[in-house]
């Protein structure tokens, strides 16, 4: 496959994982014992946003694959 068609699946991979990482992400954080803590909800909040970057490097190193 050529690199820039893999790019571009790639890119709208990614796109495709941060809209559902975020849209999953902010279903989990209206569960109750998340949503009344806010020490819980920092870390919560923390531990959701740097999260989507574990999936994201295998796509990313497929990507740059030569």
């Amino acid at each position: 496959m050529p690199l820039r068609v893999r790019k571009l699946i790639g890119v709208f991979a990614l796109f495709a994982l941060v809209i559902v990482w975020a849209l999953v992400a902010m279903a989990i954080a209206q569960f109750p014992p998340i949503f009344e803590s806010p020490w819980i909800a920092g870390l919560y909040y923390v531990v959701a946003g740097i999260g989507w970057v574990l999936p994201a490097m295998p796509l990313v190193r497929w990507m740059s694959k030569a």
